[in-house]
């Protein structure tokens, strides 16, 4: 079975003969399929007549067109079946400010008075290439669309040099109607501002509300006197491997600061963020960048996009990101917003908006059982024990005292590096073997743990630092788990690379936050229907509260092992130390 069921009660997943019974009454993802072959960066409006109105970031709508949609729009009456009603803007329609190159990237739409208002992402501008958000007027929801002479949000000048990435605005109003915007990128963080009383510029001095070098595509909602900030993190576009996911932060103010469900801060080093979808083991990778649209019942959606790991690219096999829109039920559990009940994306039928849903229950996460006593090391021996294999070994690990050490080499494994150190032993031999299992295979329900301590610093940068747990097939195709310094921001980052078109691609998920020095680490290995390795990232900063994170997968003929890495970077020298490498049943 999948990774993470979506079963009857929490997600609507009907029986075949219920689904037969009414096509209205259920659709399957993507919810662009009609019109597009990607619409990435969506957004959804209530519009008049009980219509709906999507609208997407600039990229050729399908195979084979080779030119951009200047923000496509699409047209529907349940938010499951799309038309296509035409682009927002033509040809050599761009604001006065922008460069003849500049593109037009994930817009934002919203009622303003008896018209609408577009805010959009404009890629170069005059005269120095700069980035600004750009901002639109129309009588209807389809147009015509006319730019303002001025952008909103102008160039941002980066306080070392060059300039901030002014993406991917969001307009939120409070029930005193006032007006805010969020935008930003990685380059530079996300800020808001307050917007003029006709929404047209931001006025007053802007608030950063998340850190740099995590955080995108910011989409605020207000819910029971909070206000939350759903954010988007990792590699928007790394096809196959595109690790790309959604989480939050809550604040009383829409000025921050945002914390997650443990308290934990979106604006640190060490940022925060509940999840609220990630790659769950099914078709869709990279699902991401999104907004929120509730139905005439009162149920509340995200609206994503998402990659298809089989088909990552426009024009394959490579070109552009194939980035369909997706739709899904979003469940609100102990305060918190995710994704049909923690499951995340669907890949088959399910209900369709508009209609009583029933109760939510939490999706199942892993949950340790018995030590399996004989695949475990706790490091108590002098040297390494019996069942370690070391590819490039490395001289200067130490084991003993319940420790094992190792300083953290000047070397990496992804693209053409493969020159760090892999660690490895056997997974437990058919512990509550899956379905698929062949006899004798390395299969099996399990949790592979491990405690690393690495002091990394705060803020400063440390490019690519990094210590942790690896599933490991070759040095193509690997699941690594690591706490890791990227620039100023410490993260736990669950990459995979794996062959693809005859080179290799490499992405990563953010699976959850580091400790300041000790990180506790999980990987959650089962095996889906076809027989593929799917591990889940767990995370903690106790051992006793964990985050699950995404999910990974593995090729079904392979027999991947378990280990532990500590690479990136030597300068400054500092060393990982594990506690133990431990296996649970699962």
């Amino acid at each position: 079975m999948r990774f993470l069921v979506v079963l009857l009660a929490t997600a609507g997943l009907l029986t075949p003969a219920a689904a037969r019974a009414d096509d209205r009454t259920t659709y399957t993802n993507p919810v662009s399929a009609s019109f597009a072959d990607t619409f990435a960066d969506p957004v959804i409006i209530p519009g008049e007549n009980r219509d709906w109105y999507a609208y997407g970031t600039s990229d050729p709508l399908r195979e084979g067109e080779g030119t951009p949609h200047r923000i496509p729009m699409a047209r529907s009456t349940d938010l499951v079946n799309w038309s296509y009603l035409g682009d927002a803007f033509g040809a050599g329609q761009l604001p006065s400010y922008a460069r003849p190159t500049a593109a037009l990237w994930a817009p934002d739409v919203r009622k303003a008075g008896k018209g609408y208002v577009m805010y959009v992402t404009v890629t170069e501008t005059e005269p120095d290439g700069a980035s600004a958000i750009g901002v639109a007027t129309a009588p209807a929801p389809t147009g015509p669309w006319t730019f303002a002479a001025e952008p909103a949000v102008p160039p941002r000048a980066a306080p070392d040099g060059g300039w901030w990435w002014t993406f991917d605005p969001a307009q939120l109003t409070t029930p005193d109607g006032t007006r805010y915007l969020y935008y930003g990128s990685y380059f530079g963080g996300i800020w808001v501002s307050r917007l003029s009383a006709d929404g047209l510029r931001t006025v007053g001095e802007p608030t950063r509300v998340a850190i740099d070098n995590k955080f995108e595509g910011a989409y605020v909602v207000r819910r029971a006197g909070w206000y939350y900030l759903f954010a988007s993190s990792a590699n928007c576009c790394a096809g196959p491997t595109t690790g790309y996911s959604v989480s939050a932060g809550r604040s009383r103010s829409p000025l921050g600061p945002f914390v997650d469900r443990d308290g934990q801060s979106l604006n640190v080093s060490r940022a925060g963020g509940t999840p609220v979808i990630a790659p769950n083991g099914n078709r869709w990778v990279g699902t991401g960048h999104n907004g929120l649209v509730t139905d005439r019942a009162g149920q509340d959606w995200l609206v994503y996009h998402a990659i298809d790991r089989a088909d990552p690219y426009l024009d394959e096999p490579f070109g552009v990101n194939e980035r369909p829109m997706l739709l899904d039920r979003l469940d609100w559990i102990g305060g918190w917003p995710t994704v049909n009940a923690g499951a995340w994306a669907s890949e088959r039928q399910v209900r369709a908006p508009g209609r009583h849903l029933g109760p939510v229950r939490p999706a199942p996460v892993p949950q340790p059982g018995r030590l399996l006593r004989g695949s475990s090391d706790d490091f108590d021996s002098a040297g390494l024990g019996a069942g370690w294999d070391f590819v490039r070994p490395d001289a200067a690990v130490t084991v003993g005292g319940g420790r094992l050490r190792w300083p953290v080499q000047g070397a990496d494994l992804t693209g053409d590096s493969n020159s760090a150190g892999v660690l490895l032993r056997d997974p437990p031999d058919g512990a509550r073997s899956g379905s698929g299992a062949g006899a004798g295979s390395r299969t099996g329900s399990w949790i592979a743990e491990t405690k690393v301590t690495l002091d990394l610093g705060e803020d400063t940068v440390r490019n690519f630092q990094q210590a942790g747990l690896i599933a490991y097939v070759d040095d193509d195709h690997f699941a690594r788990l690591s706490t890791v310094a990227i620039w100023n921001t410490r993260q736990v980052e669950f990459g995979k690379e794996m062959p693809f078109a005859g080179a290799t691609s490499y992405g990563g998920t953010i699976a959850g936050t580091p400790g300041r020095t000790t990180t506790w680490l999980r990987l959650a290995h089962r095996l889906d229907k076809s027989g593929e390795h799917e591990y889940r990232a767990g995370v903690s900063r106790d051992g006793r509260t964990w985050t699950w994170g995404g999910v990974w997968t593995l090729p079904a003929d392979t027999t991947p092992r378990i280990g532990l890495v500590a690479h990136g970077g030597a300068d400054p020298a500092v060393t990982a130390e594990f506690d133990h490498l431990r296996f649970y049943n699962w």
